[in-house]
């Protein structure tokens, strides 16, 4: 080796020592999952030029993997996408947790076109590497097509997975974080958030909203005649409802923007971010077709309809406090409950006279 590629030989080692030291660092850090995802962006970016990468993990619920993070040219189209462990090259290194070097993608059989069809990308050498925390594989990391051609090296392979350690177990530390905050603001019955969480959530979206002068909404709705499904079936069937209705709650939302919660009983929420009266009571509306569209218990060998009563109330129209928008949302569910309940109410702006006296928190459908 002449002098020259010497020193550059020193200078990546010195480089790439430098930028696991920096790494390791700032994984140990933080808890929080976004911030650890863009660390590991970073570092990947500055220290291995990639054309395009993407950091690939499982999803813990369905099993599939998805794009986590998608970089460079018709990344974007990647972001929608799944793909079974498995499938294409990244799948095949998630499911055997061995890494892979492609110089020529075109004469590996496991290379799934798909992708490159999707993003009008065309992929030629490709660099994969498991993340493996604790023996179990959490995903993987793509980069595609190197700086230079021939594209990429043992040497890139051997930095590559060394940043794939850290980040899998910060990934791992800061999923582990999560699930313990979750366990302290989700219902265990439903798996909606709870009334403490949305007590705490309201509070600041109404600040928010105050500052950004952007509408925020409050749905309420209460079960009709639940009442006399525990009474008929048994309270364990009653749960099981409850949780169908909570999942129902949660596949009508807007993702990231709107959240679901159960306030007590046979009581839900949902916040509205950015949204005001009208958009609301769209909303509500389309709950109220859902519960009417739906069929519960079926998966109990029951065949039970249901329907609830449903409130709206909205900042600033009828509430400036979180408070009174949670009281606001209540008192307009119960009269949609006394108008024949399966409908909706709007609250009424506030009178001169201020607030209605405050109901009860829990209570028990009908």
């Amino acid at each position: 080796m002449n002098p020259a590629d010497l020193l550059s030989a020193m200078k990546r080692t010195v480089e790439q020592l430098a930028a696991y030291n920096e790494m390791a660092k700032a994984l140990t850090s933080t808890l929080e999952l976004r911030e650890v995802l863009a660390l590991v962006m970073q570092k990947v970016s500055a220290l291995l030029r990639p054309r395009n990468w993407s950091l690939i993990l499982q999803d813990e619920r369905t099993g599939k993997l998805y794009f986590e993070i998608a970089v460079g040219e018709g990344a974007e189209a990647l972001k929608g996408l799944q793909l079974n462990p498995g499938e294409g090259i990244a799948g095949a290194v998630f499911a055997s947790g061995v890494a892979r070097l492609v110089h020529d993608v075109a004469g590996d059989s496991s290379f799934a076109p798909r992708f490159d069809e999707a993003s009008a990308f065309h992929t030629r050498s490709l660099l994969a590497v498991p993340l493996v925390a604790r023996e179990r594989v959490l995903g993987v990391i793509e980069l595609v097509n190197g700086p230079t051609e021939p594209g990429f090296t043992h040497d890139d392979l051997t930095a590559l997975s060394a940043i794939a350690d850290y980040a899998a177990i910060a990934i791992e530390n800061a999923r582990n974080f999560r699930r313990v905050q979750e366990l302290t603001i989700t219902d265990e019955h439903t798996g909606c958030f709870n009334a403490r969480h949305l007590r705490a959530q309201l509070e600041q979206e109404v600040k928010r909203s105050a500052r950004f002068r952007h509408p925020l909404s409050l749905v309420f709705l209460d079960l009709d005649h639940f009442k006399s499904i525990n009474d008929r079936h048994g309270h364990l069937v009653g749960s099981a409802t409850l949780k169908e209705v909570g999942d129902l709650l949660i596949s009508l939302g807007r993702h990231n923007l709107d959240a679901v919660f159960r306030y007590g009983g046979d009581e839900f929420a949902v916040m509205l971010i950015e949204t005001g009266t009208e958009g609301a009571q769209v909303i509500a509306q389309r709950i109220c077709e859902a519960f009417r569209g739906q069929r519960f218990l079926r998966a109990q060998g029951l065949d039970v309809a249901l329907t609830a009563s449903v409130g709206v109330a909205s900042f600033p129209d009828h509430a400036t406090t979180s408070t009174d928008l949670i009281r606001a949302a209540d008192f307009a569910m119960y009269a949609a409950k006394g108008r024949g309940r399966d409908g909706i109410a709007v609250a009424e702006a506030p009178s001169a006279e201020g607030p209605p006296m405050e109901v009860p928190f829990a209570r028990s459908g009908g």
